[in-house]
């Protein structure tokens, strides 16, 4: 699913998933096989492909919503 990143009012990363139009801050980011894991508030896990650092946003990625 196509997910847009960027930074919220707080300085806190923010992830928008626009088909389900969730708007969610990213409380958790760990290390996956082939790119990021974050972990959302609401407790999604979104697999992120290999990002470039340091990160420009706002941006566009497809991500994968883990199980």
């Amino acid at each position: 699913m196509k997910v847009m990143l960027r930074r919220g009012d707080s300085g806190q990363l923010v992830v928008y998933v626009a088909k389900k139009d969730l708007e969610e801050e990213v409380v958790q980011e760990t290390q996956g096989e082939s790119g990021k894991i974050f972990t959302l508030a609401n407790g999604w896990e979104l697999a992120m492909p290999p990002l470039e650092e340091p990160l420009k946003l706002p941006k566009t990625v497809e991500a994968k919503r883990l199980a």
